[in-house]
């Protein structure tokens, strides 16, 4: 097992285990697809996953980074969508910096949802 941390994303890579997959939209699993679902962990090297079905009450593209400049959602096919969040300009407000710290925060956010 491979440990990294990357800001506040904990990333771990699980070698050889057995993962059973209970879908309900395909058969199988399809490479590049989201499951919205839980992940249990039934033994030492053996998990389960279960797809939920997809709320329709709540919202549609769920946040995957919600910052302090932008939130990042994911669409329904995979897609990542940063997304700006209001702005006070006032006699204070200097551009150069904002754009500095949105930039930060747009890397720190990607780095932990972009695969390398």
């Amino acid at each position: 097992m491979r440990m990294e941390k990357l800001n506040e994303w904990n990333r771990t890579t699980e070698l050889c285990v057995d993962v059973k997959t209970i879908l309900r939209s395909d058969c199988t699993s399809q490479i590049g697809k989201d499951y919205p679902g839980v992940l249990k962990r039934d033994s030492e090297d053996h998990y389960t996953f279960v797809e939920t079905i997809p709320s329709t009450n709540g919202k549609r593209n769920p946040h995957v980074f919600k910052g302090q400049y932008i939130t990042v959602t994911r669409n329904d096919d995979g897609s990542l969508r940063p997304n700006f969040k209001p702005i006070r300009v006032n006699e204070s407000f200097c551009v150069e910096q904002y754009a500095d710290d949105v930039s930060d925060e747009i890397i720190r956010a990607l780095e932990g949802l972009v695969e390398k």
